[in-house]
């Protein structure tokens, strides 16, 4: 056994685990009086009702041992300090510096970093205005009305996911898109009803050589370039990088670079400058706002203790489940169709995080890391998967998440039709229901854990602490299996792969390749179809 199964703590929570194992959610609220009340938060608007769990008082205390043993505490205020809790690229993980609101220094090698962050938020804040004002002028001295995020990753689908979020907070004059894909659809999509001239791309790519991004910023430089002539790069494109060098060869003015830094990753570098398009998108104050909403969240989670901290009880009630009763897949279940793309930005923040299986030590961990996460607005979802949620065979907890008002102020029917729908998906996985054996086929045996976190409304400050409140999840959850969140080596193999086979692919090479044989087979009947 690895160090951590082998603790006296995680063996006891074995048994805790067999010792549920014949109960249920509706024996746990029968046998607990007043359960409600020892499980759940009300933290600075955010209520968590976590008490359908499959656990009880003595479970939640052995949790809670698991994390203290373990030295979590310790290590939240090591993320904090700047200390490089990275340690595979000796880098310091300093997303939270983002948004701290705080005057306090902030050293990492030496330096404050707190005046470049307040610098580039500055820039960035001073651009999204001129836009918005219409006095950020093309080459034709027409005012800017397209803004075209191109990026991959965590250069698009955080900017992407919380300007559909805030829809109905955006500047309605303009229009900001995304392209993320190689795929030729996905540019072609997004551009083909646009102005050349009332057009700015925002180039996103820390390096400044990611492939998709630069394949794709290339071909957008063509069709500005076809268009407006070549001189007409420096006003219609602008960089946000590290790399200035790569920038200037592009063909965009330096000024127009907005710089982001190594220790902040890519799934973790909304607040950075990567937000730029969300910033145009909703404006400054607004963004400010959601900044102010994460904060809140990075103060509770650093502050609270950890029986009453949001974040940590979420994460080890996810390691209750991965752990001790094998589940291997969780969802997350937004009632707000602004937030559909929400449990697509969740996977690339935990799966990429925590999809791992190598500990601190460098050793195979012989334990279960991170489940796969998915989902779906409801009450879309209910149509599509519930089934499998209550009658399955397979055990999958769910977060639900929903806002007691609407996002228009004279909604009165539909906001409260959709949270009765969440609130009767999360009783009834719970409970299910009791009818005789002639109706078996529609028995549900209930016992489907779930929580619900709930919101007063969707804002830019709230979509900030939502956002917040899943990324220390998942740092908490890398803590507990002693992994590395913050690196993503696993992304790099099939890109290096496919560099090789691109070069195979253009020089039609149908005899010498070395690969197996199945890759080589694939390869020639592409080149043969050409």
């Amino acid at each position: 056994m690895s160090k951590l199964t082998s603790l006296e703590i995680w063996q006891k929570l074995v048994s805790d685990k067999n010792r549920l194992l014949n109960n249920n959610v509706g024996n746990l609220f029968e046998s607990e009086e007043n359960r409600i009340d020892n499980y759940k938060l009300d933290v600075d608007g955010i209520y968590l009702d976590y008490s359908k769990n499959i656990i009880d008082r003595e479970t939640f205390f052995d949790l809670m041992q698991l994390a203290k043993q373990l030295n979590l505490n310790d290590k939240i205020e090591a993320m904090f300090r700047g200390e490089k809790i990275n340690f595979t690229e000796d880098r310091s993980v300093l997303h939270v510096a983002l948004r701290d609101q705080s005057s306090d220094q902030l050293i990492v090698d030496g330096k404050d970093i707190k005046p470049d962050i307040l610098n580039v938020l500055a820039r960035m804040k001073d651009f999204s205005t001129r836009i918005i004002d219409g006095r950020l002028l093309g080459q034709t001295g027409k005012s800017i009305k397209n803004i075209v995020n191109i990026g991959i990753g965590g250069s698009d689908l955080g900017p992407l996911m919380t300007t559909q979020a805030l829809e109905n907070y955006a500047n309605k004059h303009i229009s900001v898109r995304f392209v993320s894909n190689i795929d030729l659809n996905a540019l072609t999509n997004n551009i083909e009803d646009l102005d050349p001239a009332e057009t700015l791309f925002i180039v996103s790519s820390k390096t400044f050589t990611t492939d998709e991004t630069m394949t794709n910023a290339d071909s957008a430089k063509s069709w500005i370039v076809s268009s407006l002539g070549q001189t007409a790069v420096d006003k219609h494109f602008v960089a946000v990088s590290t790399n200035r060098e790569a920038v200037v060869a592009f063909g965009i003015n330096p000024d127009n670079m907005f710089e982001f830094w190594d220790f902040v990753g890519g799934r973790y570098s909304l607040c950075s400058a990567i937000g730029l398009s969300l910033m145009i998108a909703i404006g400054p104050d607004n963004f400010s706002q959601m900044l102010e909403g994460f904060n809140s969240i990075d103060t509770h989670f650093r502050k609270a203790p950890l029986e009453k901290n949001i974040p940590v009880i979420l994460a080890l009630l996810s390691i209750w489940y991965i752990n001790f009763w094998n589940v291997s897949t969780e969802a997350v279940i937004p009632y707000n169709e602004n937030l559909r793309l929400l449990p697509l930005y969740l996977q690339q923040l935990m799966m990429e995080s925590n999809g791992k299986s190598i500990d601190f030590t460098g050793n195979p961990v012989d334990y279960n890391t991170e489940s796969v996460i998915w989902g779906s607005q409801g009450t879309n979802s209910q149509h599509a998967y519930f089934q499998l949620f209550h009658q399955g065979t397979r055990l999958i907890p769910v977060d639900f998440i929903g806002y007691i008002n609407s996002d228009f102020d004279n909604d009165t029917i539909h906001q409260k039709k959709l949270l009765a729908n969440m609130l009767a998906q999360s009783r009834a996985l719970a409970f299910g229901n009791k009818l005789d054996t002639q109706n078996v086929f529609e028995s549900m045996p209930g016992n489907r854990p779930s929580n619900v976190l709930l919101f007063d409304r969707l804002s830019p400050r709230t979509l900030g602490q939502l956002i917040a409140i899943y990324e220390h999840k998942t740092f908490v959850e890398g803590v507990i299996w002693q992994i590395n969140s913050f690196d993503q080596y696993g992304v790099n193999l099939g890109k290096d792969i496919a560099k090789n086979i691109y070069s195979d692919l253009s020089s039609n090479n149908k005899t010498d390749i070395a690969y197996d044989q199945s890759t080589v087979e694939l390869i020639r009947r592409i080149i043969l179809k050409k």
